[in-house]
C-alpha cells in the first residue's frame, strides 16, 4: 500500500514536470512567432516622362564691350551700371571740335578739286573739238587729257578724305549696338580715350542662355530642340522652360561631362544672368512605369531589396531599379503591379516573418 502511494506521487510529479515543460515550449514558440507591425502600399504604374537632372547657370544671350573708334576726351556718358538701353541709343559722346574742323577743311579741299576738274573738263572739250579739226597738235591734246586725269584723281582723293573725316566725326557719337542692359561702365566724363579703349559692356537679357552639363553616361540622350525645365531660388514654386540650342563638340576630360546650352525666353525679365538653376532635361515621351516610394528600398552593397506581404508573411524580393522620379523610384525588374509592398517597418523584417498591416 505504501509502495502504491509512492508510485502515484512520482507519476503526479512527472505529469507536473511535463506540463511545465510544455508551457515553456509554448512561451518560446510565442517569442519566435512575434508579429511585426508594418505599413504597406499597392505596387502600381504611373505615366512618367524620362528625364535627366543637373544644375546650370543663366548667362546673357549676347555680351558686347563697346569700344572707342576715335581718340579724344569723353564729353559725356549717358548710362550707368544697370541702365536699360535700346539698339542705336547714344551711350558716349567724345568731344568733336577737332573732327568738325577737319571736316570743314576736307570740304574746302573737295570743292577746290571739283572746281579745278570743271575748268579742265571744259578746256578738254574745247581742245578735243579743235583736235578733231586738226587745229591743235596731238601733244597739246595729250597734255590736257593728262591734266584731266590728274584732276579727276585729285577729286577722288579729296572726296575720300572728306568721307573719312565725316565718318570720324560720326564716330564721336557712340551708340548701343544691341538692346539690353549696361553691365559695366569703364569711363567717365573728362577721361581721355584712344581708339580701341573699352567704354561700356552691354548684355542682352531677352532671351537668356542656360549653360549646364551632363555626365558621360547621359550625353547621348541629349538632342538639339529638347525641352528643358528649371527652377531658381529667387522664384520659389515657379517653373521656367527653354529648349536646347547647342551641344559642345567634346566632353571635358577633367570632369567627364558634356556642356550644353538652352535658349530661354525672358520677355518680362523675371530672370537675370548669373542665377543658379536646377535643371531637368526631358529625354523622351511619357511612358507607363512601375514606381515605388524610395523609402521602401533596402540597400546592401550593390543589391537592392524590398519586402512584400503574401498570406500575412514577409517575402524578400531582390529588384532592379531604373530612374529616380522625385521621391519615387522606377522598378525595372522584381516587382509586378498589384503586389503588396512594405513601405514602413521593412528594416525589422526577415524573410517569412509574420506581419500585421497597420491601418
Amino acid at each position: 500500500m505504501k509502495k502504491s502511494k509512492i508510485g502515484i506521487t512520482l507519476l503526479f510529479c512527472l505529469l507536473v514536470l511535463f506540463i511545465i515543460a510544455g508551457c515553456a515550449k509554448k512561451e518560446e514558440k510565442k517569442k519566435v512567432e512575434r508579429v511585426i507591425n508594418v505599413q504597406v502600399a499597392t505596387v502600381n504604374t504611373k505615366t512618367l516622362r524620362p528625364y535627366v537632372e543637373t544644375v546650370g547657370t543663366l548667362k546673357p544671350f549676347e555680351e558686347v564691350m563697346v569700344s572707342a573708334e576715335v581718340e579724344g576726351i569723353v564729353e559725356r556718358i549717358d548710362v550707368i551700371e544697370g541702365s536699360k538701353v535700346k539698339k542705336g541709343e547714344l551711350l558716349v559722346k567724345i568731344k568733336d571740335t577737332d573732327y568738325r574742323l577737319n571736316l570743314r577743311q576736307t570740304e574746302a579741299v573737295l570743292k577746290q578739286a571739283e572746281a579745278n576738274l570743271t575748268n579742265i573738263t571744259q578746256e578738254f572739250r574745247r581742245k578735243e573739238a579743235l583736235f578733231k579739226e586738226e587745229l591743235v597738235t596731238k601733244q597739246q591734246f595729250d597734255d590736257v587729257s593728262a591734266r584731266l586725269e590728274v584732276a579727276r584723281s585729285e577729286v577722288e582723293r579729296a572726296r575720300s578724305a572728306h568721307d573719312l573725316a565725316k565718318e570720324r566725326l560720326q564716330k564721336t557719337n557712340i551708340s548701343a549696338p544691341l538692346s539690353g542692359a549696361v553691365k559695366e561702365k569703364k569711363v567717365n566724363a573728362g577721361d581721355y580715350v584712344r581708339s580701341g579703349s573699352p567704354l561700356v559692356r552691354i548684355i542682352s537679357t531677352h532671351p537668356l542662355l542656360l549653360n549646364f552639363s551632363v555626365v558621360e553616361k547621359d550625353w547621348k540622350q541629349l538632342k538639339i530642340g529638347q525641352e528643358v525645365s528649371f527652377r531658381v531660388d529667387s522664384a520659389p514654386g515657379r517653373l521656367f522652360s527653354g529648349r536646347i540650342r547647342n551641344l559642345y563638340a567634346d566632353l571635358d576630360e577633367r570632369t567627364r561631362t558634356l556642356q550644353a546650352e538652352a535658349l530661354v525666353p525672358n520677355p518680362k525679365e523675371e530672370l537675370k544672368p548669373g542665377l543658379f538653376a536646377r535643371v531637368t532635361v526631358f529625354i523622351g515621351a511619357p511612358e507607363e512605369k512601375i514606381v515605388v516610394p524610395i523609402n521602401a528600398l533596402l540597400y546592401e552593397g550593390t543589391q537592392v531589396r524590398v519586402f512584400t506581404v503574401e498570406e500575412g508573411r514577409a517575402k524578400e524580393r531582390v529588384i532592379k531599379t531604373g530612374q529616380k522620379y522625385g521621391d519615387m523610384m522606377e522598378i525595372v525588374d522584381g516587382l509586378k503591379t498589384g503586389e503588396t509592398l512594405v513601405v514602413v517597418g521593412q528594416n525589422n523584417l526577415a524573410p517569412g516573418a509574420k506581419v500585421h498591416v497597420a491601418r
